[in-house]
């Protein structure tokens, strides 16, 4: 993957929990990146999504230190469209260069 694909810019937020481990708001703004946002759009899943109000994505952002501390329990904005998604999962890619991560938008956070 080339870095000019990395055409998106998200702003990730991370939960804040308390003592008991009860989430109590998010952290946000704790991790900022350039990303490419690829929306799906083959498959049944991805058609029943569309119609339950939901937009399945993959985005790819480049790995470090901090990109490796995010968890399916993150969400993440689209900072030019203002789309918040909940991340699903995330897989670094073969050459461990790249992460990709399953995220939804449309859904409750």
């Amino acid at each position: 993957m080339n870095a000019p694909k990395l055409v998106d810019s998200l702003s990730f937020d991370a939960p804040i929990y308390d003592a008991r481990g009860l989430q109590t708001g998010w952290s946000e703004g704790a991790y900022s990146c350039r990303a490419q946002i690829r929306y799906l759009r083959g498959g049944e899943a991805v058609q029943a999504a569309r119609l339950d109000g939901k937009q399945p994505a993959v985005v790819t952002i480049r790995r470090s230190d901090v990109a490796d501390m995010i968890t399916s329990d993150w969400k993440m904005k689209d900072a030019r469209r203002g789309t918040i998604f909940n991340v699903r999962a995330i897989v670094p890619t073969e050459d461990r260069a790249w992460l990709e991560i399953t995220a939804e938008s449309g859904v409750a956070t």
